[in-house]
């Protein structure tokens, strides 16, 4: 599914401005990159687009718009798939109304994406785990995800227990319940589609099934 047209509009400008901020000096250049930035921001703010907070404030998502820093490259986010006895590993996100999704998060500076995935398991399950295979990586912009001003790619690791044992951290404040279920079970689940969609679990389980599939990339 391709994303809408204005909000393809919306990233390129915003990469346009991005950009031209980072490499060029010039005080005039500097103020009309500004202004593609600002038109970048009108347009995700009149199509709502979601999942960032304060979308319907301009000011606000202008301020989120210019945190990205030099050379516009895609965003990385890492998700981790932990499977027991058949059964998948899942979180509440409480920043989407405690709807569920794959534990993880944007990938931190100074991890590798391995790395940063099994923080993100521990940060918000409190179970140890460790990767054993990157089964997709996705273009956020090419499914059926909603609108983000962002573009982001989308890393999914298979991984698996160190330790039955859990240890919830005490200052993990980005989620709530954790469960085991089966596809079956997730289908019934309200989920942080924004994060991970259906069809992406239906295609982990198969990766469950056969461990030998290759990578999926868009």
């Amino acid at each position: 599914m391709a994303i809408p047209q204005w909000l393809d509009w919306a990233q390129r400008l915003q990469s346009i401005a991005q950009t031209g901020l980072h490499y060029n000096g010039s005080p005039y250049d500097h103020l009309r990159y500004q202004d593609v930035l600002e038109i970048a921001a009108e347009m995700i703010a009149a199509n709502g687009a979601t999942d960032v907070r304060a979308a319907d404030d301009l000011s606000a998502l202008k301020a989120i718009l210019l945190l990205d820093k030099g050379h516009t490259t895609p965003k990385i986010d890492v998700r981790g798939a932990v499977f027991h006895e058949g059964k998948l590993l899942l979180v509440q996100e409480k920043a989407d109304g405690d709807r569920w999704t794959l534990p993880g998060g944007w990938a931190d500076v100074g991890e590798s994406a391995g790395e940063s995935v099994v923080r993100e398991i521990y940060e918000e399950t409190g179970y140890y785990a460790r990767a054993l295979k990157l089964m997709a990586l996705f273009d956020r912009n090419k499914h059926d995800h909603p609108p983000y001003p962002f573009h982001a790619y989308k890393a999914f690791f298979r991984c698996e227990l160190t330790r039955l044992e859990r240890e919830p951290d005490p200052r993990n404040v980005e989620t709530g319940n954790v469960g085991w279920f089966t596809l079956d079970e997730i289908g019934a689940l309200p989920l942080s589609v924004a994060r991970v969609t259906f069809s992406q679990y239906a295609r982990f389980f198969e990766h469950l099934a056969e461990p030998d599939l290759a990578t999926d990339f868009d």
